[in-house]
């Protein structure tokens, strides 16, 4: 498995988070709307300039903003 950031997956890649590397405020807002280590999810997709993207997990659809999606830390198949 490779290691990327949020932000650099692709329309329609799966991946499972494996860290979030934000502290203080922007840490707990990340981790307040589900995205903690462990959880997978796909990518539905993007606004028309990249930003923000629609994350599918757990039953829903989150958007967050590259700004946010900078500090995750996934793993992707392949």
């Amino acid at each position: 498995m490779k290691r990327i950031n949020l932000r650099q997956m692709e329309e329609n890649q799966s991946g499972k988070i494996v860290a979030v590397n934000a502290a203080g405020e922007l840490g707990r807002r990340i981790r307040d709307m589900g995205l903690v280590p462990g959880t997978e999810f796909r990518i539905k997709g993007r606004a028309p300039l990249k930003d923000p993207v629609a994350l599918r997990m757990m039953g829903f659809t989150l958007s967050l903003r590259n700004s946010e999606a900078d500090h995750i830390e996934v793993e992707v198949k392949g």
